[in-house]
């Protein structure tokens, strides 16, 4: 029978629990009717941010959410669920929890699966506690992306039971191609070692150990960076006195995700915390090692044979498994692993199984 369900974010921008909700949309059953509703924002702006967002604009609601508690919210929500007949609603993070639970219970929805992409936040005893009353009251079913979040609730929340899905990404999209097309796209040096990182500019993704990892490597090793944010001058100011700009090309914003993995030799992620990201995923499935910060659920998407760690804050250390990566057998190539295990179709079959449950 088909379902309706809704998904609720915090928000819609570039980020992995928004792709992995667009990726249940996009993957879902051809008779399932899947939206997506941003608790904040407001959907002109978010597409003009975020042109993947243009094509299921028709099954996306936004609700301007003010700051704080907003009752209206709560109000507007249950008349959109009630509206649209929701069979099942799947909520993403505390946030959504609160506000997309309670709605779904007074508009009557049976169903209600609610994810936890990490659990750092609730280290906090207040957001511990609401988060706890709203287990019991809802009674949704709790599923964690990683066996490290699944744990962090098992400490958190024992006598909860939860269940693991795996984060997943299109392994068809994300597919080896041509190095030189790729780089010429990018207008990155050809012939010489390439380290890429995708991730916002932000103090949390930990860019200035990458940048201080590239000072201890070979100086025709350069480095490559897609992504936004607020940190952009103080890291082109920090490479500038590291004697390193002619090696570090900030991209910007980067659509074409594909051919930015396809240029690298390795990707590097060195954040202080995470909790499963995609991008590992996405660039192990073009044939590109990793080497990743030791935080979070990063070791679960690595590839055993091709795929490294390092002590999140530690360059030296990140230096290290960076050298030993770009001399790797070329042989060693992540693709199989990721097809096999972190392909989104197994991730949205696997949520499917609840949708009836």
């Amino acid at each position: 029978m088909p379902n309706v369900v809704l998904q609720v974010v915090q928000h819609l921008r570039p980020g992995g629990i928004e792709s992995m909700a667009l990726d249940l949309q996009g993957f879902s059953r051809p008779d399932d009717d899947v939206h997506i509703v941003s608790l904040e924002g407001d959907k002109k702006a978010a597409i003009a941010a975020w042109g993947r967002l243009a094509p299921v604009q028709g099954h996306l609601h936004f609700l301007g959410k003010p700051a704080g508690m907003s009752a209206s919210t709560l109000i507007t929500l249950f008349r959109l669920f009630r509206r649209l007949k929701a069979t099942v609603v799947h909520t993403h993070h505390i946030g959504p929890l609160l506000y997309g639970g309670l709605a779904a219970r007074l508009a009557g929805v049976r169903r209600i699966i609610h994810t936890e992409h990490d659990a750092w936040h609730l280290r906090s005893p207040r957001a511990r506690r609401l988060q706890e009353i709203l287990i019991i009251a809802l009674r949704p079913i709790l599923v964690a992306d990683a066996d490290a979040v699944a744990d962090e609730l098992k400490k958190i929340m024992p006598g909860r039971r939860h269940h693991v899905i795996a984060n997943g990404i299109d392994t068809k999209r994300f597919s080896p191609g041509n190095k030189r097309q790729a780089r010429e796209l990018f207008g990155l040096p050809q012939g010489l070692p390439l380290i890429g990182c995708a991730a916002r500019l932000e103090k949390v993704k930990g860019h200035e150990v990458l940048i201080s990892a590239l000072e201890q490597l070979p100086g025709n090793v350069h480095l490559a960076l897609a992504g936004e944010g607020s940190r952009e001058d103080e890291l082109k100011t920090l490479t500038r006195k590291a004697g390193l700009a002619d090696r570090v090309h900030f991209l910007g914003k980067v659509d074409a995700m594909p051919d930015f993995y396809r240029a690298l030799d390795v990707f590097c992620l060195p954040s202080f915390s995470e909790g499963m990201p995609l991008s590992p995923l996405e660039a192990q499935a073009c044939n590109v090692p990793c080497v990743l910060s030791d935080v979070g659920a990063c070791r679960e998407t690595l590839c055993p044979e091709s795929g490294l760690l390092a002590a999140a804050g530690d360059s030296e250390g990140l230096a290290l498994s960076l050298r030993q990566s770009l001399s790797m057998e070329p042989g060693r190539r992540p693709r199989s692993h990721i097809v096999e295990r972190g392909d989104v179709r197994r991730m949205v079959s696997a949520y499917e199984q609840f949708h009836t449950a």
